[in-house]
């Protein structure tokens, strides 16, 4: 977008980035619902009102609730951003509600499953053990994608038993390195291509040309692999993530130490990434209930 609506985008997208702290993600996610939008409606800054923002939605109809939300969130934050500047006098999605959203639980693999995919990679295929190694890191960390591609060899501690992941708001964690993923990096490691420049020498998983591989690249990996070992589910790298962290509340694990592996701020959004059956639950706070054979 040009001109004075290209110069108050990237502005705005200045805001995000340095004032507001936001992951690079979600500042380019912000933008362009916002550019799609000033795209449509065609009017100035100062012109678009509540019933532009309706009208847009309306036309827009095959948008689930979560993804009107997220985009109703996008809006609120650049008109309030526009106010501050002094581009606008109010804000239009002022007592706008966001839609009601259900309980969000994505495509859960078994374990059984989860090995069927990984054991359906062909080790002798130049990406074989590449693509193994970074199976075995999305679902045996937890990882999300981004920071699976952006891993460096220098925060795998193999000895330890930890990689070191730089998350969401450039928060670090440790998590822990299962054997089977362990592993798998050091076969991988032991044919690992070279770095196409120095910039690429310490990042752990390249292309075939020596650079980062992409986001996109790993979802075609999983969907190729997921159907090799004929998998019928539709899934993505985001579903290993999940897949793990449901595995491991169902044998046991504490929430809060899944809320911390996870990188998660809140406890909620474990419990709802989880995904744990409510017989599950009851049955382990009735088990340890203070009133428990009282009657």
């Amino acid at each position: 977008m040009d001109g004075p609506a290209g110069r108050i985008l990237r502005d705005y997208s200045y805001y995000l980035k340095v004032e507001r702290g936001m992951s690079p993600n979600t500042v380019a996610s912000y933008v362009s619902d916002v550019s799609e939008f000033m795209d449509v409606v065609d009017k100035s800054l100062k012109d678009i009102g509540t019933g532009d923002i309706i009208s847009y939605f309306a036309g827009r109809s095959g948008l689930s609730g979560r993804s009107q939300a997220r985009m109703l969130s996008a809006f609120r934050s650049f008109f309030g951003w526009a106010v501050m500047e002094g581009e606008r006098k109010d804000n239009p999605c002022d007592g706008m509600d966001s839609p009601k959203l259900g309980l969000y639980l994505p495509e859960v693999l078994s374990v059984e499953e989860v090995e069927r995919i990984i054991e359906s990679v062909d080790l002798k295929s130049p990406s074989g053990p590449r693509d193994r190694a970074l199976l075995e890191v999305l679902y045996g960390c937890g990882l999300r994608v981004s920071e699976a591609v952006g891993l460096k060899i220098s925060n795998v501690y193999l000895q330890d038993g930890f990689v070191s992941v730089i998350g969401k708001g450039d928060k670090q964690r440790m998590v822990p390195l299962g054997e089977m993923a362990a592993e798998a990096i050091v076969r991988y490691m032991d044919v690992r291509i070279g770095p196409a420049s120095p910039e690429y020498s310490d990042i752990l998983f390249l292309n075939r040309f020596g650079r980062s591989l992409s986001r996109v690249s790993v979802f075609s990996m999983v969907k190729r692999q997921a159907v090799a070992a004929g998998v019928q589910k539709e899934i993505s790298p985001h579903t290993f993530r999940h897949s793990f962290a449901t595995h491991l509340i169902e044998n046991g694990a504490d929430l809060r130490v899944v809320q911390e592996m996870l990188g998660h701020e809140s406890i909620l959004t474990t419990e709802i990434y989880t995904h744990i059956d409510s017989s599950t639950w009851q049955s382990a706070i009735l088990s340890h209930h203070p009133r428990r054979g009282k009657a």
